[in-house]
């Protein structure tokens, strides 16, 4: 690999970030980047879409690191767990730039509290206040279901990386410009595992057909769009994610194609009176992994390690 690869183009967002974890760094993860709300541009809106975008990543990012020490060889371990890591530094600068665009979302903590406000972000709030696809909560199942997974939303969440790396918000355009390169790994790793389990034996075949059955239901939450972000890409900050669908579909058809597999024929997944995981309405695997994810931050609210 060049030195090239690994450019940072988004190196000024980030402060000593190579161990970040609840309570280890609290300098600005924005310092020396103008985060100044574009012109014409509702700040509630901005930071309403980063944290769509930094839940969906915080939310994976949680699920896939689950397989730490459980993937099928020490390779995929390693790869699941720098995939899940890419996503957590994703998360952050989202959830750093949806507070510094409207402070009015940060849970409040004790006076005094050293807590970022992408950690309050991150572990203060409850799962009706997560905007995240429900794609990014269900449980792992079988290595072929965190393949398949993986695949969907890396493929969907590519294309709209490479849109955003337009935006008019600097911020969100280097966080999208240096994200799109980590998700094409994700994409390339799970595509070059799917058609692999496709065409390896009977049973790992069966398997990921069983996965991607499953998990297509969910699929069609990815490209539809929620008022919020009809409005943030009106305002030249955002991406309407469904014009990326049709890029998204055509890389998907190409794994699909080399698989030898379809479709699955399968209804998408409806909401609770019409609100899905954009309106903070999502599946009880949420809950399960936010107890979990924040039992530590929420009993020690004042604590620095």
């Amino acid at each position: 690999m060049t030195d090239e690869f690994h450019d940072n183009a988004y190196a000024g967002l980030l402060v000593n970030d190579a161990h970040w974890a609840f309570g280890t760094d609290f300098e600005d993860p924005l310092a020396g980047v103008d985060t100044a709300v574009p012109d014409g541009v509702d700040p509630n809106a901005l930071a309403a879409y980063c944290l769509m975008l930094g839940d969906d990543a915080l939310v994976l990012s949680q699920r896939l690191s689950e397989w730490c020490s459980r993937a099928p060889d020490l390779e995929e371990d390693i790869a699941l767990a720098n995939i899940a890591l890419d996503l957590l530094g994703q998360a952050r600068l989202l959830l750093a730039r949806a507070a510094a665009a409207d402070p009015g979302i940060v849970p409040q903590l004790p006076d005094g509290s050293p807590v970022p406000d992408e950690d309050r972000l991150a572990y203060f709030r409850d799962d009706r206040e997560f905007l995240s696809v429900r794609l990014a909560e269900v449980p792992n199942g079988d290595f072929a279901e965190t393949i398949a997974r993986i695949l969907l939303f890396s493929t969907w969440r590519y294309a709209l990386f490479q849109r955003l790396s337009g935006s008019r918000d600097a911020v969100l355009a280097a966080v999208a410009a240096k994200g799109a390169k980590e998700l094409a790994y994700h994409r390339d790793f799970a595509g070059r595992w799917f058609v692999t389990l496709a065409q390896g034996t009977e049973e790992s075949r069966r398997r990921l057909l069983a996965a991607l059955d499953g998990l297509w239901p969910l699929r069609a939450e990815l490209f539809d769009t929620h008022p919020i972000e009809r409005a943030v890409a009106d305002a030249g900050v955002g991406v309407d994610p469904a014009q990326v669908q049709d890029e998204a579909e055509a890389v998907f058809d190409q794994v699909l194609a080399a698989a030898d597999m379809e479709r699955p024929d399968r209804a998408p997944l409806a909401g609770v009176q019409g609100r899905r995981g954009r309106d903070g309405s999502h599946t009880e695997a949420l809950s399960r992994l936010l107890g979990e994810m924040q039992v530590v931050a929420r009993a020690h609210p004042e604590g620095r390690w």
